[in-house]
């Protein structure tokens, strides 16, 4: 399993049309080339270090990496420590992402999650 944190307008949106293609915050597959995701141990950390500002609902994705269409790499994201993060390279099929849950603000690493 892995998990990607998705902006709440952006997943409704993509509900709609049948395919998921944010990076991350405010950048498009198109934008950075490949679709950011974390591991279990390693969304919660992406959240407070990249979302704590922002003022609105996320959604975290499960995602069953082996339903997807696209092809899934592990990289380094962190030059520094050589973590390897999941990298998607291409659309999120929506079939992939097995649960969702509602992650209210503020996001820094002292709030909590909430069910939906």
């Amino acid at each position: 399993m892995i998990f990607h944190l998705a902006e709440a307008a952006q997943w409704e949106l993509a509900r709609s049309a049948g395919v998921y293609t944010w990076s991350t915050l405010g950048r498009t597959l198109a934008d950075e080339g490949f679709i950011h995701c974390s591991e279990a141990n390693q969304w919660a950390a992406t959240r407070a270090r990249f979302y704590t500002a922002y003022p609105d609902e996320l959604v975290l994705l499960s995602i069953d990496e082996d339903m997807l269409t696209a092809p899934l790499v592990r990289e380094i994201g962190n030059p520094v420590t050589g973590e390897l993060f999941p990298h998607l390279y291409g659309s999120l099929n929506l079939d992939a992402v097995v649960a969702t849950q509602i992650l209210s603000p503020p996001h820094a690493a002292t709030s909590e999650p909430s069910s939906a």
